[in-house]
């Protein structure tokens, strides 16, 4: 195996791992929910309509929800019981969404389409994206972007490379790594079926250096595969983002406003091959995914395989409940999760982590006037100026964020995490994108 820790990206910071809680502690079933709650919306794209009305007998597997949009993936039952309503429920993103309650049966009575396919290696790249498309599968790195859209790129943009972000870079989440350790092989299986649906003709999966275990686990697994290469890279923030993956491996720099595809990529979280294997070996859809549970507000971190519509609070119950100090609670990690009011709303397709911090760690800083120091150009992964962006929105200037390339801003915290004025740039410059973004909608 090749090893790549001295090749990097610009820019990125070095946060505190904190991962050592649940690093080591195997991946454990959740306990099946009597009740699950199902939203209809868990994706970037069109939210699904019910296929299902009040009183309905489903079984496991069993599409509950569907949109006649391309941008958009099914939703499933993860129990087999009864549907006892069809209302709003919270969701991570802040605002209500329609979704089905289901109460089990406790039997999980799989559906009788769910079939296992002892011959998927002979599909089509068309009977692959298909497959891929009514499992429901999307982006389980967090940003849940349905996954047969990115492996449906026009006829002129031809993919090359399949890039498996396995690099786990956020701090305290340890779910990707649980599952190369525990199912390297459905990895390396998902990455080839990828690389067939786009007729890609290289692999490559990428894991921070921080995981010798799991780059051996995932290189044994890759051992006899010609066209796939498992690499070690520099543990460095945000390593894992799909830009900075794509210009590590291949030299490439995703144009301003372009998409991978620009320059013949497609990047997929480990989660989302382990999916995609299961898809199409096994014929089950995208209905449970592992979850990290930690931070010091945890009273048990664990690792936990968690049905889709498990509400958030039983998941905590099931790891001896928050500390009596805990001061926040976010979905996914502490640099681009988002932080919610209540655990009552259910575990979604993109819910990697539950993040658990007490008083001791959450400090209310004031925010104060920007000293011009640039430390958050310095450490920006894709070259932008978010003192200059950040400025423009104080003011309400969007036009002039716009101007400032506001929208190949990724997120990822960089600049919020090293101002020394504690200005929260990546708040002000997502709520840019978001006026731009609907403008540009009109």
């Amino acid at each position: 195996m090749k090893h790549m820790s001295f090749k990097t990206f610009k820019g990125g910071i070095h946060p505190g791992h904190f991962k050592r809680a649940t690093e080591g502690k195997p991946t454990v079933p959740a306990r099946p929910p009597a009740t699950v709650v199902i939203p209809l919306a868990q994706h970037i794209g069109a939210p699904c309509e019910p296929l299902v009305a009040v009183g309905d007998e489903v079984k496991m597997g069993q599409k509950i929800g569907d949109s006649k949009g391309f941008v958009s993936a099914p939703v499933h039952s993860s129990v087999s019981g009864k549907v006892i309503q069809i209302g709003m429920c919270n969701h991570v993103l802040g605002r209500p969404v329609q979704a089905v309650y289901i109460e089990s049966d406790g039997q999980d009575t799989w559906h009788e389409d769910i079939k296992p396919n002892p011959n998927y290696e002979e599909l089509s790249d068309g009977e692959l994206k298909k497959i891929i498309r009514e499992a429901g599968i999307v982006g389980m790195g967090g940003a849940t972007f349905p996954t047969h859209v990115k492996l449906s790129p026009p006829p002129d943009k031809k993919i090359e490379f399949v890039i498996v972000n396995a690099a786990e870079c956020e701090p305290y989440l340890t779910s990707d790594h649980r599952a190369m350790l525990e199912s390297p092989d459905d990895i390396v299986i998902g990455l080839k079926l990828v690389m067939k649906a786009v007729n890609a003709p290289k692999g490559y999966i990428g894991i921070e250096d921080n995981k010798p275990d799991a780059v051996e686990a995932m290189k044994k697994a890759a051992a006899g595969e010609a066209n796939i290469e498992v690499h070690a890279l520099h543990t460095k923030y945000p390593q894992g983002a799909e830009k900075q993956l794509i210009n590590v491996f291949t030299g490439r720099e995703v144009p301003s406003g372009g998409l991978p595809m620009d320059v013949s990529c497609v990047v997929q979280n480990v989660g989302t091959c382990i999916a995609v294997s299961e898809a199409v070996r096994l014929g089950r859809p995208l209905i449970e995914r592992i979850v990290t549970i930690t931070g010091s507000g945890i009273n048990e971190p664990k690792n936990m395989r968690v049905r889709v519509g498990t509400m958030i609070s039983e998941v905590i119950e099931q790891c001896g409940g928050f500390k009596e100090n805990i001061r926040k609670m976010i979905l996914g990690g502490p640099m681009m999760g988002l932080a919610q009011p209540s655990a009552d709303l259910p575990v979604i397709k993109g819910t990697s982590g539950i993040l658990c911090l007490t008083d001791a760690e959450v400090k209310i800083h004031e925010i104060k006037p920007c000293i011009k120091c640039a430390k958050c150009s310095d450490v920006c992964p894709v070259s932008i100026m978010p003192l200059f962006i950040g400025g423009a929105v104080e003011h309400g200037l969007y036009e002039k964020a716009e101007a400032f390339n506001a929208m190949d801003c990724i997120e990822c915290g960089c600049c919020t995490y090293v101002c020394p004025a504690k200005r929260p740039l990546v708040q002000w410059i997502r709520m840019a994108k978001g006026d731009i973004a609907a403008k540009r909608r009109k």
